[in-house]
């Protein structure tokens, strides 16, 4: 479990996150058109997952949109935002904002949240994903991890895209 902040109030996560070296867990997450979709299908791509607890905020807003850019400069990279959203309000979302170049995904009826130690309790996000990054090289090993401490702020993109350099 690790410890982490909604608006200053103390909560955790369930289970451990992947640490740096580690080979990324195996998850199968749910695509826009409900067909599953395996992370080891992105084989020998290097790896951004953009994790966060909903659309519906501002700042998971944001660290689309801002992740979307970096995914049209990053070569053979895939960048996947994860969050439980169902897939159709990923859909609307990205159409909305002209986002093409992020793939979402949904871990609404996944167990990813407790494969990657994510998945947030005692808070009224409760169930919901807690706000990190994840990189790997192509291999699938991890490179970067940031867990937000405080799930209201933004990640740090700038140490997100220079464990892809």
């Amino acid at each position: 479990m690790a410890k982490v902040f909604f608006q200053g109030n103390e909560s955790q996560t369930s289970g451990s996150l992947p640490k740096v070296g580690d080979a990324l867990p195996d998850a199968v997450l749910v695509a826009g058109d409900l067909s599953e979709k395996k992370l080891s299908e992105y084989e020998g791509k290097r790896l951004v997952l953009n994790v966060f607890p909903s659309l519906d905020t501002d700042v998971c807003a944001k660290s689309v949109r801002a992740f979307n850019e970096l995914a049209g400069s990053a070569e053979n990279t895939a960048v996947l935002c994860i969050s439980k959203d169902l897939p159709f309000a990923q859909q609307r979302f990205c159409a909305a904002e002209g986002i093409e170049n992020v793939e979402a995904l949904s871990a609404f009826r996944s167990d990813f949240g407790t494969a990657f130690g994510l998945t947030l309790d005692g808070t009224p996000l409760k169930e919901l994903l807690a706000r990190a990054v994840i990189v790997t090289d192509a291999d699938h090993r991890v490179v970067h991890v940031e867990l937000v401490e405080e799930i209201t702020n933004e990640p740090d993109y700038s140490a997100a895209e220079q464990a892809l350099s």
